[in-house]
C-alpha cells in the first residue's frame, strides 16, 4: 500500500490524516470541497486527544494559541439532579487503585465525602485551576482548529486537493476511482453525515433511536465572557439540554432536544428566556443517533460522523475518530478479511460504549417538564448487565470488552454515584472487604497531598493570556 485518500477535511479527516502520516510510510492525500462547510458544533475534547497530541508531536501550548482554545477539566451537569455534579475528565483520585479496584473513590463513598472533596468543582466554579494539575483537554473554536489542522497537514507533506466528489467508481465492493481521475490504494470516508463513500459500498446505518431520545439540535455563538470557566456546561432544559463552551473570543452554545416536544423556534425562545437576550441560530441539525453497521468495507473505512454520531453530550466525536484511526493503523499493512472483521467488531464496541455512557445520564429521575416526565429509557443488554453488577460494586476495567473504547470504569463510576445508580451500602461493604489499615493510611495521605495542591491556584483566563503572550 502506497497511497491513501481521505475524502473530507473536517476535524475527523484531518486528525486521521496526521495520525496515518505519523505512523505509516505512505502518501496521504486529503480531498476537500470549499462548497461544503464543517459541522462546527462539537467544540470539546476528551482524554484521547492527549494521546493524539503526543503521538503527532503537537504541544498543548500551540493548540491554545492557534485555535483560541481554553482548558477543559470536565462537564458540569446543572439541573439534571438535585445537586449539580461534575464529570471530571481525569480525576486525580482515580490514580489510586488497588489492582483494578478504585480505592480512593471507594474511600470517598465510604466516608461520605462531598463532590468538592474528590473533584475540583469549587475551584472550577470560581474560574481557577490548580497549578500542578493543568489540564490537557480543551474547548476549541472549531473553525480555528480546522485551519490549524490543515496547516499541520501541509507542513507534514500531506497533499490537500480542493474538489467536489461527484462520481465514485466501484467494482467488486472496492472503490476503483473518484471522479474518474483520482485513484488510490485505500480510502477514508470522512464526509460526515453524507457518508458519501461507505454508503455506496453498502454500509447501513444502525439507529440507536430506540435507546436515545435526542434527534435535533440548534447551535449558535454568543459574545465572549469576562472569565473562562474551565468546564463545559450541560444545563438541563425543558426538552433536552443546552451546552455552553467558553473559547477565547466567544461562547459556543447549543440546545439538543427531542423534536416530538418542541421545534427549533421553541428551542430558540427557551434559550433566549434563559440567557436574557436574543440569539441567532447558526445551525439547525436533525440527526438520527446511531452508527454504521460495517465501518470497513473493501478498501474503505468510514471515520468520524460518517461512522457514528450519538449526540454532543460528553463530546465523543473527536475521541471516536482518534480511536478509530489508532485502531486502523494496526490493521492496514497487509490487511485481509480477518483484519476487517476484527476492526469492525472493535468499532462496534467503541460505538456501543459511547451510546451506553451517554444513555446513563438520562437515568436521572428528573420530572419537571413533560419531556422528562414521559422519558422512558430502554436499556440495551450490554449496559443492563453491567448496571446489575454495579449496584453491588464499583466498576472495574474487566467490565469493558475492548481497549479501543472512550469511557472506562472511572467515567462510569462518577456518573453512577451522582445518579444514585449504585447501592451505597454495598459499595461500602466492598471497600471494607478490600481495604486494609495500611491501604487506608496511604489513601488518606494521598488526599492530604491532593488538598494541599488544590490550594495553589491560578486564574484560568490569566493562564491562557500568558500562553498567548509568551509562546
Amino acid at each position: 500500500m502506497k497511497n491513501i485518500c481521505i475524502v473530507g477535511a473536517g476535524t475527523a479527516g484531518l486528525i486521521s490524516a496526521l495520525i496515518f502520516k505519523q505512523s505509516l510510510n505512505v502518501n496521504i492525500t486529503v480531498i476537500k470541497s470549499n462548497k461544503i462547510g464543517i459541522i462546527g458544533v462539537g467544540e470539546g475534547s476528551e482524554n484521547k486527544f492527549t494521546q493524539f497530541l503526543k503521538f503527532c508531536n503537537i504541544s498543548k501550548e500551540e493548540i491554545i494559541k492557534e485555535t483560541g482554545a481554553t482548558l477543559k477539566y470536565g462537564i458540569l451537569f446543572e439541573g439534571w439532579t438535585n445537586k449539580d455534579y461534575l464529570h471530571e475528565v481525569s480525576p486525580k483520585i482515580f490514580n489510586v487503585k488497588k489492582e483494578q479496584y478504585l480505592a480512593a473513590f471507594g474511600y470517598a463513598i465510604t466516608n461520605n465525602l462531598s463532590v468538592d472533596k474528590y473533584t475540583q468543582l469549587s475551584q472550577l466554579k470560581n474560574n481557577k485551576v490548580v497549578n500542578k494539575y493543568i489540564s490537557d483537554q480543551f474547548h476549541f473554536n472549531t473553525f480555528k482548529l480546522n485551519d490549524y489542522l490543515i496547516k499541520k497537514c501541509k507542513e507534514r507533506n500531506i497533499k490537500i486537493i480542493d474538489d467536489e466528489i461527484t462520481n465514485i467508481q466501484i467494482k467488486n465492493k472496492k472503490i476503483i476511482s473518484l471522479n474518474k481521475k483520482y485513484k488510490f490504494d485505500f480510502y477514508i470516508d470522512a464526509t460526515g453525515f453524507k457518508k458519501l463513500l461507505i454508503k455506496k459500498l453498502g454500509g447501513k446505518w444502525d439507529s440507536y433511536s430506540k435507546y436515545l431520545p435526542m434527534n435535533e439540535a440548534i447551535a449558535f455563538p454568543t459574545k465572549g465572557t469576562k472569565e473562562y470557566p474551565a468546564y463545559t456546561l450541560a444545563k438541563a432544559m425543558n426538552a433536552g439540554w443546552m451546552w455552553r463552551i467558553p473559547v477565547q473570543d466567544r461562547w459556543g452554545n447549543g440546545y439538543v432536544f427531542d423534536n416530538r416536544y418542541i421545534n427549533a423556534e421553541q428551542a430558540k425562545q427557551e434559550v433566549e428566556k434563559y440567557l436574557g437576550y436574543k440569539i441567532e441560530i447558526g445551525k439547525n441539525i436533525k440527526f438520527n443517533a446511531g452508527a454504521i453497521d460495517k465501518p470497513w468495507i473493501g478498501n474503505c473505512v468510514a471515520i468520524g460522523l460518517s461512522a457514528n454520531f450519538i449526540e454532543p453530550l460528553e463530546a465523543s466525536s473527536i475521541g471516536s475518530c482518534i480511536q478509530q484511526s489508532f485502531l486502523l493503523i494496526n490493521y492496514l499493512p497487509n490487511y485481509n478479511s480477518t483484519a476487517i472483521k476484527q476492526y469492525n467488531k472493535s468499532c462496534t464496541a467503541l460505538f456501543e460504549n459511547i451510546r451506553d455512557f451517554v444513555l446513563i445520564h438520562y437515568l436521572c429521575n428528573k420530572k419537571d417538564s413533560r419531556f422528562w416526565k414521559n422519558l422512558k429509557i430502554k436499556i440495551p443488554k450490554s449496559l443492563k448487565t453491567n448496571l446489575q453488577k454495579w449496584k453491588q460494586r464499583l466498576p472495574i476495567e474487566e467490565d469493558f470488552k475492548s481497549s479501543y473504547i472512550l469511557f472506562y470504569e472511572t467515567n462510569f463510576a462518577l456518573i453512577l454515584k451522582e445518579l444514585n445508580l449504585i447501592k451505597l451500602n454495598e459499595v461500602k461493604k466492598e471497600y471494607k472487604t478490600k481495604i486494609q489499615d495500611a491501604d487506608e493510611k496511604a489513601i488518606e495521605n494521598y488526599y492530604k497531598i491532593f488538598y494541599k495542591y488544590r490550594q495553589d491556584l491560578i486564574n484560568h483566563k490569566k493562564y491562557i493570556k500568558e500562553i498567548n503572550e509568551y509562546v
